[in-house]
């Protein structure tokens, strides 16, 4: 027969413990200093809580360890409004979509590739695809862009990439200077013209001796 319910026969579901009950005295056991130690933050009274990872005011390891550069991390290099940043989508993503589709941020949205449209996407080539589509996007790896051809596909960009300047190259040095151009020869006169000269002469002279 079960025992009756009543208020004598009540029991917790779980043993309960009694609480810790400090600074009672050295024979207690936390007696003295009452489990907190001798001194330091967390020995005083008030909160001492602490942010996960803090080490006591020293370098922490996410701080000590090599950073990431890049274009798309957190801490890329330069740091400001020209740092460039792209979502990447690899080709094996656009499978699917249906033959003839045309791939737009807009539509990797719908079909859940991506968030948003508010960074720009570029297609990489990892993975392979078999169906003919038409690609807009605004940047695209030249492994990507074959193997869309490839397939029968298209790929327009809707942001032209800048074109890279080129430099001149500096003359280095050791290059020998130029060589001098040599003095232009005095031609020698033609004889017509030197018989005009003498009979100019001879006439100057019978004029000056008349």
């Amino acid at each position: 027969m079960a025992e009756q319910l009543n208020l004598s026969s009540l029991k917790p579901a779980q043993e309960r413990r009694d609480r810790k009950r400090v600074g009672r005295g050295m024979g207690s056991g936390k007696g003295r200093y009452s489990g907190r130690g001798i001194k330091g933050q967390k020995s005083r009274a008030g909160s001492h809580k602490m942010r996960a990872g803090f080490e006591g005011g020293q370098m922490p390891v996410y701080m000590r360890l090599g950073k990431q550069r890049g274009s798309t991390s957190k801490d890329a290099m330069p740091i400001g409004p020209f740092r460039t940043s792209t979502v990447p989508v690899n080709v094996s993503a656009l499978d699917r979509f249906d033959a003839g589709a045309e791939v737009t941020p807009e539509s990797l949205v719908e079909a859940g590739v991506i968030k948003n449209t508010k960074v720009d996407v570029k297609i990489l080539g990892n993975g392979e695809i078999a169906k003919k589509l038409t690609v807009r996007v605004h940047a695209i790896s030249a492994t990507a862009r074959e193997k869309i051809e490839r397939a029968g596909g298209t790929v327009d960009l809707l942001r032209k990439p800048k074109p890279k300047k080129h430099r001149a190259p500096k003359p280095s040095a050791q290059e020998p200077a130029a060589e001098a151009e040599p003095e232009a020869e005095e031609t020698p006169a033609e004889p017509e013209q030197e018989a005009e000269a003498e009979q100019e002469a001879e006439a100057e002279q019978e004029g000056e001796a008349e």
